[in-house]
């Protein structure tokens, strides 16, 4: 069971961006920063790292709390996000992360959203430490 959700998760990432070119692999990742890491956040993980500039499927979550959507220089964002004005604090975060497609109509995000309120409560406070 656990090497076939490894493999399910595993599945859907993979370097690289829009232009083709490799993203580096993984940071490293301190004690403190992973001791703090809210459960929920392996989800995220999965397409996100959290040092700055080092994108996965998704941009950089390092210093998200806010700025500005499409912040992350190295991340060919969709469109819509490019034009979407938001800025990412509590209110934008939680909507957001409970459904992006909702929130940002034509965002490469395909994730569908965290339902439970306490774990977005949770992200939300991680991502406000990156």
């Amino acid at each position: 069971m656990e090497v076939a959700l490894l493999a399910l998760v595993l599945a859907g990432c993979g370097p690289g961006d829009r232009t083709g070119e490799q993203t580096a692999g993984p940071a490293e990742r301190s004690p403190a920063e992973v001791s703090m890491r809210p459960a929920a956040f392996a989800r995220c993980a999965t397409c996100h790292q959290t040092a700055p500039e080092r994108n996965g499927v998704g941009p950089s979550l390092a210093g998200v709390y806010g700025a500005p959507a499409a912040h992350e220089p190295t991340y060919a964002y969709s469109g819509a996000m490019r034009s979407s004005g938001l800025v990412w604090d509590e209110a934008t975060l939680d909507a957001y992360l409970t459904d992006p497609r909702s929130v940002v109509p034509g965002t490469k995000m395909v994730f569908p959203g965290v339902r439970d309120p306490v774990e977005r409560a949770a992200l939300i406070e991680y991502l406000k430490t990156l």
